[in-house]
């Protein structure tokens, strides 16, 4: 076997991890797809006998790759929802499974993704370096041009946002996510009695012009119309923490679509907030559940 053969070996062996650590950074499977051939161009103009982990290279290269995406994206326009669109369709053009997409957003957590895409560049790649993959701080560093201690903070700020540095009580959270979990679990299965439960009798539910089709009201009064509005949906949804509370956020990749606030006395929900409108998505605080 020679060099080259050896070389392409050895890459496609670290490749899995390589996507996976692209997709942690863009949560886009395509963009991850073209940091880890961009990586592979590096290998085969870059390599020397002298590199003895290749793994941890291959890693620092995927990571300055992806920080400079990082980079350029943030340098553009906020991408709009037709964009997000364009970028799913081209992925199918480019051979990309939607369904592989799905299950890697999956393994890696909706809310998680959503929450990263609202971190700087920096933060983002020193929490996901060194918190999920565990790269020590005097390798980030240099990738993100910051001293040891400033890479250490960058990581401990991205924590912070991430976990959510200013949150209810945790046995608040608990309950309030217990009852949005029940509410969420009824609501995909049609459960329309378990629906009736988790909800007090006079809840209501609103709607923001965004997500309101029009002619259609956009509060709805009464246990049993909101179990009806919601029996058989909220299949997408995810439980997460907005503004320090428990909601559900509807999203696709990084991209955030809805956000569904609930207000819950006595265990039960009074109040369903929907909110869609990209103004107000931009303005909310999200954070990560625990599992």
């Amino acid at each position: 076997m020679d060099e080259h053969e050896w070389l392409a070996e050895q890459f496609e062996a670290e490749r899995p991890h390589l996507r996976a650590v692209a997709y942690r950074f863009l949560s886009s499977l395509s963009e991850a797809y073209d940091a880890v051939q961009e990586a592979l161009l590096h290998l085969s103009l870059s390599y020397t006998i002298s590199i003895r982990n290749l793994g941890g290279w291959l890693t620092t290269v995927v990571a300055r790759v992806c920080l400079d995406m990082l980079r350029s994206r943030n340098s553009r326009r906020e991408e709009s929802l037709e964009a997000a669109v364009s970028e799913s369709i081209e992925s199918r053009e480019e051979g990309i499974d939607p369904e592989q997409e799905v299950l890697l957003a999956d393994s890696v957590g909706l809310a998680l993704l959503v929450v990263l895409d609202t971190l700087p560049p920096a933060e983002r790649l020193a929490f996901v370096l060194h918190d999920i993959f565990a790269v020590p701080f005097d390798e980030i560093a240099p990738i993100v041009e910051r001293s040891e201690t400033a890479a250490r903070q960058l990581a401990s700020r991205a924590r912070r946002r991430v976990r959510g540095a200013e949150t209810a009580k945790p046995a608040d959270l608990e309950r309030q996510r217990a009852v949005v979990d029940a509410f969420l679990a009824a609501s995909r299965t049609g459960n329309f009695e378990a629906l009736l439960t988790a909800l007090d009798p006079e809840v209501v539910f609103r709607i923001d012009g965004a997500a309101s089709p029009k002619g259609v009201s956009r509060e709805v009064r009464g246990a049993p119309a909101v179990a009806k509005q919601f029996s058989g949906r909220a299949q997408g949804a995810r439980t997460a923490l907005v503004d320090g509370a428990v909601a559900a956020i509807v999203a696709s990749r990084r991209h955030l679509f809805l956000v569904l606030n609930f207000t819950i006395r006595n265990d039960k929900i009074v109040e369903i907030e929907a909110v869609a409108d990209p103004a107000r998505l931009r303005q909310l605080h999200l954070a990560v559940l625990d599992d």
